[in-house]
């Protein structure tokens, strides 16, 4: 192993994209995401999974209350509400 490496000509790899999910950027309130660090922790899980775990169970929660088909108005409405509860 070398002492040193040149990185300067380096380049960045392609991303691999995760089929069936987006990137997106999100502002969380700081506590919000405390919690979420906090719980991911001490269940040996990853935090934005289990924040998606909680927005698919309120789309779920919101889509079956009514029995209407999940929209994108839908699902707009119902992440307002839950990061307003937040």
């Amino acid at each position: 192993m070398r002492k040193e490496y040149d990185f300067s000509k380096a380049k960045r790899g392609a991303v691999i994209p995760s089929p069936g999910k987006t990137r997106i950027t999100i502002m969380l309130d700081d506590d919000v995401l405390e919690f979420f660090r906090a719980q991911a922790e001490s269940a040996g899980a990853g935090y934005q999974t289990m924040i998606n775990a909680e927005l698919r169970a309120a789309v779920a929660r919101a889509a079956g209350k009514d029995g209407e088909p999940l929209t994108v108005a839908k699902l707009r409405e119902v992440l307002r509400q839950e990061l307003h509860a937040a």
